[in-house]
Parts: C-alpha cells; structure tokens; sequence
C-alpha cells in the first residue's frame, strides 16, 4: 500500500512557506516601489519598479504549491519554488534599490540589494533551465544524459559564478553608486583587467547549457508516448503562445508591453508544466495546440501585411505616416484580413497538424463513396487505410483482415515504426481482422471524437472485410457446388456406362441365347430365363440405389415427416414427432432434401454415440423459414470437441440454401440441433 504523498503537518508548512513569502513580498515591494524618489541613483540604476517582477515570483510560488500540494516529492516543484523565491527576492531587491539607493543616506544593506540584483540575479536564467532539466518527473534523463545534465548544472554555476567575481569594468562600472556602497563586494582582483572577457565566458557557458537544456526536453518529448507525450505538449503550446504574444504586441504596440512579453517568457512555460504535471487532461491539448497555432499564424500575416501596407503607403506618400494614420492602417489590415485569414489558417493548420479528422462527414463519405465503386477486396482494404492514413495524417497505417482456411489478407500505408498499437476489427461481435497505428506521435493521439471518427471508418472496414470474406465463401461455394455436381454427373454416368450398360447388354446377349435354344433345348432356355431374371432384379436395385441417391423416394411416398419417421424406425430410435404450420403443401425439393438429410445426420449420430433414451423432432414453418430441431437426451457432446466430418455437413447443407444450423448440448445434458432453411429461394 502506498502511503499519501500529500503533505501533512510541517511537511504542509514547509510547502506553503515559499509561495507565502512570495505573495507576501509583493505589497512591501509595491510599497516601496510607491515611495521611492523619482530621480536619483535608485532610480536610474534599477531602472523602474520592482513589484512587476515579484508578480512573476509570487505566480511562480503558487504554481509550486500547487504541484507539492499534490505530491510533496516532486521535485519540479521544488525547483519551481525555488524559481519563485529567487523572481520574488530579485524584484524586491529592485524595488529596495529603487526606494533606498540615494546619494546620501542609503539604505542599510544597501551593498548585499545591489549586488542581489546586479550579479546574483544572473542565476534567474539557471533556475529556468533546471526546470526544463527536470520536467515532467523531476528527475534529469536517465542513461548518458544524466551525467550530461549534471555537467550542464554545472555549467549553469560557471556561468553566474563568473559574473559575481567579476571586477566591474568598462560599461559595468556604475558612476551614479554614492559613497557607501560596493558594487564589486564579491569581484576577485585577480581578474582586474579581464571583466568583461569573464562576464563573455560566463555568459557564452550559461547559454550552451541553456541549450542544452533545451535539447533534453527534444530528447524527452521525442521518447514519450501517451499521457507523458501529453505533458511535454503542454510545455509545446506555452512556446506557441509566447510567439502570440510577441506578435501582438508587434502588431498592438501597448503600454509595458515589453513586461508583458517577458511576463509570458517567465510564467506560462511552468504555468503550462503545472498543468501538465496536475492536471493533464484538463483540456484536449492536440485542439489547443492547434488553436494556439492558428492564432500564431494569424498574428504573424497580421504583423507582414502590416508591414507591407505601411511601407507601401510611406513609399507613395514619400513621406512618414503619423501616429493616428498608421493605428488606422494597423486596424483596417486587421479587419480585411482576419476573418478570411483564420478561416483559411485554421484549415490549413488543422490539416497540416492533425489530417481531415475535423471533416467527419467527409471522411467517411469519401471512404463509402470508393468502397462503392471498387469491387476487388485488396482495393477495398487500401481505400480503409489510406482514408484512415489521410483523415489522421498518420504515416503508418495497416490492416489485417483474417480469411477463410487461416489466410490474412494485409494492405499497408506507409514505414511499420518501431512501436504500434493494435485495434480490433468487429463485426458483429466477432473479430475479423485489426487495425495497426503508430503507438506514438502527436497524430497518434485521438479525442473522443477522434475514436468515434475512427470507429465509423472501422465499421467501414469491417464491412470491407466481411464482404470480402463473403465473396470468398460464395466462390467457394460456387467452386464446391460445380464440382459437386461434376462429380455427381461422373458417378451417374460412370454408373451407367459400367453398370448398367454391361448387364443390360449381357441380358441381350442371355436373351438371344435363350431365344436360339429354345427349341432344342426347353429346359436349358428355361434356366437361362431365370438367370435373365436374376440379372433384371440386381439391375433393377441398382436403378433405385442411383435414384434413391438423387432424392429419397419416401420423400415422393410418405411425405417429409413420414420419411423421417421410416429412418428413424430402421435405426430402432423412439423418436416423438411434433409438428406446426403449414407443411401440408409441398415443400421446396431442395428445402425438403436438405432438412431430411440434416435431421437423417442427426438421427444416426444419436443411434451411434448419444445413448438416448428419448429423441424429439420438431419441424414447424414460420416466418417462410423451415424449423427443425432434433433433441435427444443423451450424453451430450464434450467441450472443446472438434467437429467432425457429420457435424460439419449439418452446417453446410444448411449454409447452401441460406440457412444455419446450431448444434449445442444444453446444461442438463443431451444434444439439440436446430436447423432454419429458407423457404424462398434469394432473389
């Protein structure tokens, strides 16, 4: 049993302590921002407010409460928190130097505030790069790449650690720093001389392994699959959405805009891990993706037909637009292109992303229109997987479809990748063959509505499938139906030329003989007669085995129950007949046949293997269907017995009019074989 890994008690503490101080070191931090002078050295050297960025911290520290709530052991969370608590301490630190930092009098601690912000801040790019080195499971990537990581970590240290003992030279040096406070308290004098080439180094490690970092989510995203692949797609839309937002405030310039890019670059990339890690299914992510795309897109023909408009429009005018000309321009570009624009973007970028699966009618319309049109079943089965293929825009699809005598009939678009998943083709709850699709990919990943596209294409695939399997099964039949009735024509005709062509021709020859001694010889004609006679009986018997073969004459004399009735005396079985419907007019000669010969099969298993000390016949007509049943109370069949030769004719005899037979043995014992032939023949 796994114990809860919601924290509890200090654990619950320690874990709200960091967003706690986070959104607490936003009021003092707007507090001071509020008083602070408007001109000075505080003001000049950290450049604005502070508060703004203690709103990415304190965001930051929530976002971390909300994963270490859920799981005091993720250790995203706990990098996250430590994200917050540095974005929080850098903006206060701002807002400090902002409010403190006078020529005269500054504030206590005045030296630990600057170089906070000045040098140890160079460290806010490292915690970004943890959190890419760590998510989602909180763990660097295993095999190579966790050495690989850690000499990353590494390099992220170098790369702060070179800033912060770096003596202030050249444009690092701060000429309005009063007397009072060091801006170089942690520079080593060793590198006098060598500042900025060590801030450059510094600077030139931190971005390889930021890059790095950036590689590892690559690796990771390229190696996940299902609910994991999920995850990273949510890190993947953050991306898109910063992209929007730098071009919205291309095309929209608005107050602070430039905060607001670097609010979304700092807080939506762990907004969108928060979600991946709490809550992944929160939304479908490939529609959101996809949404977020096509605004990307939008936003960027936005910012070229802007940019096109305008300096067409200066060239002509030959000279600068103002203000109010160019928001007029930007509006009206706006206006013209965006409803046109996204409509054709959203199209356009659905296709590309995620196929024709938002066309369902169309989808599905096509692949009935072309199986309409395509009678060879390979064809049928290439149409399925290439609707499938482009209506998913998956690069692998396969279908298997299972045949008559253990065959596979397989068509298949595009490379097998490495990993696939298999799905069961169904119809009529039996399964007849299986749809193969790459197990990994964005593609590979289907919505609700995705799974009820799919199903309808696999109903059109199963009805493929069954339709080839029963052209198969007719040419069979038909191939077993002309030589079965070759090979009846070959026997009668082999029955005929040596049988009854010899003994009739021997009777002629008997009787010519006969004919000449007669007169000499009465009593050797007499003998001879007698053989004639003999020899006419045996062919005589031959003609009704032949004709019985045919059809049974007791058809023709008793009717159907009576003949059944005279098998089942000869084979000495107490047979109890009961009988409904209309079977006083005749019924068809092939209806007729084939129920005596089935309910002749059954009676003569029972005879041989049932030890049935009670056998019932049923035979009714309803629904122009011809019911037959045959029930005895014997021993039954065994489970898992393999049909025999017996068996097997009761099914197909049956199968050739149409029909069915079922043969089951019920739970109190004994056999029951129920037979439903069709009374009309198919038009």
């Amino acid at each position: 049993m796994q114990s809860d890994p919601r924290p509890r008690g200090a654990q619950l503490a320690a874990v709200l302590a960091v967003p706690v101080l986070c959104v607490a070191l936003l009021p003092a931090g707007a507090w001071l921002d509020m008083t602070a002078p408007g001109t000075g050295p505080g003001a000049e050297i950290s450049e604005g407010a502070g508060w703004p960025w203690i709103v990415n911290g304190a965001v930051l520290g929530i976002l971390a409460g909300i994963v270490l709530l859920r799981d005091r052991g993720q250790r995203f969370g706990w990098v996250l928190a430590a994200s917050g608590l540095f974005w929080s301490l850098d903006g206060f630190a701002q807002s400090y130097v902002h409010a403190g930092l006078t020529e005269h009098d500054p504030w206590p601690a005045m030296t630990f505030a600057l170089w906070f912000l000045n040098r140890f801040g160079a460290y806010l790019t490292s915690v970004t790069a943890a959190l890419l080195l760590v998510f989602p499971t909180g763990r660097f990537l295993p095999g190579r790449w966790t050495p690989a990581s850690w000499v990353a970590v590494g390099g992220l240290f170098l790369s702060g650690f070179a800033v912060i003992v770096a003596p202030a030279e050249g444009d690092q040096w701060l000429d309005q720093v009063p007397a009072g406070v060091d801006q170089d308290p942690t520079s080593i004098s060793a590198f006098a001389g060598h500042g900025q080439q060590l801030v450059s180094a510094g600077v030139a490690i931190g971005v390889v392994a930021f890059f790095f970092s950036l590689l590892t989510v690559v690796v990771r995203y390229r190696r996940s699959e299902g609910l994991e692949r999920d995850r990273m797609r949510w890190l993947l839309w953050s991306v898109f959405v910063i992209v929007a937002v730098v071009l919205v405030s291309l095309v929209f310039p608005l107050p602070g805009d430039g905060y607001a890019g670097a609010f979304s670059a700092t807080v939506l990339p762990p907004a969108a891990m928060t979600i991946a890690i709490v809550r992944p299914t929160l939304v479908s992510i490939q529609d959101l993706l996809a949404r977020t795309a096509v605004l990307a897109a939008l936003l960027a023909v936005l910012v070229v037909a802007d940019a096109a408009v305008l300096g067409l429009l200066t060239l002509l005018l030959d000279d600068e637009l103002s203000q109010a000309q160019v928001v007029g321009v930007v509006l009206a570009v706006a206006v013209l292109l965006y409803g046109p624009a996204r409509q054709r973007l959203s199209a356009l970028v659905r296709r590309l992303m995620l196929g024709e699966r938002t066309n369902r009618y169309d989808v599905v319309a096509g692949l009935a229109s072309t199986l309409e049109t395509t009678d060879d079943s390979t064809e049928q089965l290439a149409a399925v997987a290439q609707a499938v293929a482009s209506a998913f825009a998956i690069p692998y699809v396969s279908v298997e479809v299972e045949r008559t005598h253990g065959e596979r009939l397989v068509t298949t678009v595009g490379e097998r990748p490495d990993q696939v998943r298999t799905l069961p083709i169904t119809y009529r709850d039996a399964t007849i063959g299986s749809l193969v699709l790459p197990a990994r990919g964005l593609r590979s990943r289907l919505s609700q509505r995705d799974q009820q596209l799919l199903g309808d294409l696999v109903r059109q695939a199963a009805t493929a499938a069954r339709s080839s399997q029963l052209a198969d099964e007719v040419q069979r039949s038909r191939e077993r139906l002309v030589t079965a009735r070759e090979e009846e024509r070959r026997r009668i005709r082999r029955d005929l030329h040596d049988g009854f062509g010899p003994a009739l021709s021997g009777i002629v020859f008997q009787l010519e003989a006969a004919r000449m001694t007669v007169d000499r010889d009465p009593q050797r004609a007499r003998e001879q007669l007698e053989a004639v006679s003999a020899h006419v009986q045996d062919v005589v018997a031959d003609v009704r085995r032949l004709v019985h073969d045919l059809r049974p004459p007791a058809l023709d004399d008793r009717g159907l129950v009576g003949a059944l009735r005279q098998q089942a005396e000869t084979l000495a079985l107490p047979l109890a007949v009961t009988t409904g419907g209309d079977l006083a007019g005749r019924l068809p000669a092939a209806v007729e046949v084939a129920a005596y010969r089935i309910v002749g099969e059954a009676l003569t298993n029972v005879a041989r293997h049932a030890e049935a000390t009670d056998v019932r016949l049923s035979i009714d007509v309803a629904d122009d269907d011809l019911l037959v049943e045959v029930a005895d109370d014997g021993v039954g069949i065994a489970p898992g017995r393999t049909a025999g030769v017996g068996l097997s004719s009761l099914r197909e005899r049956a199968a050739e009019l149409g029909g069915t037979t079922t043969i089951t043995s019920p739970p109190g014992g004994g056999t029951v074989v129920s037979a439903r032939l069709p009374l009309r023949t198919p038009a």
